[in-house]
């Protein structure tokens, strides 16, 4: 049986255990931990029974796959600490924006080209919920049966797609960040129902309800977003001017620029 470990425990570290115990894909006594924070360690510890660490070291010495669950502004730091004791038959698996499979082998091997089995993957914050989309990029030289064993670990926690790394930067515009946007989307047609009269709580669960449901009628119909979109729009039908109004104010350009914003940043980090 396998032993996994996570360097940070933020949102989505505790994503991914939280979704890897409740598949039972390994017990809670092979999951290994480290986080800055003692008393969120230790917390965690006790909701999983999992096992903390007392530094990056231990983790790396006591785990089979390593999910590496920092902020990218942290990764040299974290990598220098513990590219010493990384083994080669290890998994490395990378959570950071803009690191790409070049500059991770760069900094645990002094070369590129080196061999080091290793993945990089990009989730997002509705995995926390069951509903995360993850794209996962694997190093040229991991093997069929390692990849696969990665998959199964994403797939646990969210829905997964493999990607070409010259994507991941994309990836993260449209469905790493965009959690936020929409987020917004929500509290602004909230903010929209109670300046109609409708309590603000309702006003939250409706809008909410309706971003769900259309997420998930293009996710299971098949069909075009333009395609459901106009079976909403009636001629001369209260959808439709709202929809003038919207393309007036120049929203799915908003979007695009603010996604353009998003995948520049990434590729800087």
């Amino acid at each position: 049986m396998k032993h996994i470990g996570f360097i940070g425990c933020g949102n989505m570290g505790q994503a991914i255990l939280s979704g890897i115990l409740a598949k039972g894909l390994v017990p809670a006594g092979n999951i290994f931990i480290f986080d800055l924070y003692r008393e969120k360690r230790e917390a965690l510890a006790a909701r999983f029974g999992i096992c903390p660490c007392e530094n990056n070291r231990e983790v790396v010495e006591k785990v089979d796959i390593l999910f590496l669950a920092i902020k990218p502004q942290f990764y040299p730091e974290v990598i220098e600490e513990i590219r010493d004791f990384v083994r080669p038959e290890q998994l490395l698996i990378s959570l950071a924006p803009g690191k790409t499979l070049g500059w991770l082998k760069e900094q645990f091997c002094g070369d590129a080209a080196a061999p080091l089995k290793i993945a990089r993957i990009m989730p997002n914050t509705p995995a926390m919920v069951g509903e995360g989309m993850t794209a996962f990029c694997p190093a040229p030289d991991l093997s069929e049966e390692e990849k696969s064993e990665i998959l199964t670990l994403l797939q646990s926690f969210s829905r997964t797609e493999l990607l070409e790394e010259r994507l991941m930067d994309a990836f993260v515009s449209v469905c790493g960040s965009s959690p936020a946007w929409l987020y917004m989307v929500i509290e602004a047609m909230a903010d929209g129902a109670v300046a109609d009269g409708i309590p603000r709580e309702k006003a939250y669960k409706f809008a909410a309800q309706a971003m769900l449901g259309s997420a998930k009628m293009v996710l299971e119909t098949g069909k075009h977003p333009a395609e459901l979109k106009d079976a909403v729009c009636s001629p001369g039908g209260t959808t439709i001017e709202g929809v003038r109004v919207l393309e007036s104010k120049g929203l799915r350009s908003a979007f695009m620029e603010a996604m353009k914003a998003c995948s520049e940043k990434s590729r800087k980090m």
